[in-house]
């Protein structure tokens, strides 16, 4: 049996909202960390990446963040002149440019992931609550993304 609601037009009950409010609230809480080792969140993102996996192409970047290259090429082209990223056309296919980290670049991994550590702490999760939330957004961004899922009723 399906807990059915009537719809509410009311700003609280709304999905978006929510998501929205707690989007901004997080990213919010991430600036003041992330001003201290001179990155914005989406260029924070991008390293984190590049962190897991060094040598990625834009495109791949890109599918990872949901991001087009339209909205990611600004992005690393400051991140390449901050001296953090190095661009390159790849030899085997010149219309692919590698991302690769600089020493420098490198040298910001412990503080950025010491800024993952924090913000757990912030919002004040235990590991298993955070690993939830991370498993419940997941499955949410899934769904959002799937053409054709329909409600059920």
């Amino acid at each position: 049996m399906t807990d059915v609601r009537p719809p509410s037009v009311a700003l609280d009950d709304q999905l978006c909202f929510a998501l929205y409010a707690a989007s901004r609230a997080v990213t919010g809480r991430y600036r003041p960390m992330l001003e201290q080792i001179g990155l914005t969140y989406p260029q924070y993102l991008v390293m984190m990446l590049l962190w897991e996996r060094d040598d990625q192409t834009v495109g791949e970047l890109g599918a990872r963040l949901a991001l087009d290259s339209g909205t990611l090429s600004p992005l690393l082209k400051r991140l390449t002149a901050a001296g953090l990223v190095s661009r390159a056309r790849r030899v085997e296919d010149e219309r692919s440019v590698s991302i690769t980290l600089t020493d420098a670049g490198r040298a910001l991994e412990e503080k950025g992931m010491a800024i993952s550590e924090e913000m757990i702490d912030a919002l004040g999760l235990g590991m298993t609550e955070f690993d939830e939330l991370k498993e419940r957004l997941r499955v949410l961004a899934q769904r959002a993304m799937t053409p054709g899922n329909t409600p059920v009723r």
